[in-house]
């Protein structure tokens, strides 16, 4: 499968914080508990948004660059079968992420994405 451009991170803005003033990102509880970083592709994102973090208003989306996480990045089937991104064996590099957005997600669990997310 060819890796687009782009993979995107959702995080609190709590837990993402101190890794500004750092070069990497151990990630979510969710992807320690998992051992590996949960990521989604933009055509995802939406849906990961709606399922696991509505009510949520202090969230930071990263966009990731794939070419830059080589063969640690594993696609793997999940929700319906979808392949979705997974970071295995360390965490993520800042010197990966393009930019990074605010997104509140609603109590039903709708979104506005940032303009960039492609």
């Amino acid at each position: 499968m060819p890796s687009p451009e782009f993979i995107y991170k959702i995080a609190t803005e709590a837990a993402f914080a101190p890794a500004r003033a750092t070069t990497s990102f151990a990630g979510m509880p969710i992807d320690d508990a998992d051992s590996y970083m949960h990521f989604s592709t933009a055509e995802q994102l939406a849906e990961t948004l709606r399922l696991h973090f509505k009510s949520q208003s202090d969230l930071v989306i990263l966009a990731v660059r794939t070419a830059d996480l080589g063969d640690d990045l594993v696609w793997e089937a999940s929700r319906g079968g979808a392949l979705f991104p997974h970071l295995y064996n360390r965490p993520l590099p800042l010197s990966a992420v393009a930019w990074e957005a605010p997104v509140s997600v609603a109590a039903d669990g709708s979104c506005t994405l940032p303009e960039a997310v492609r």
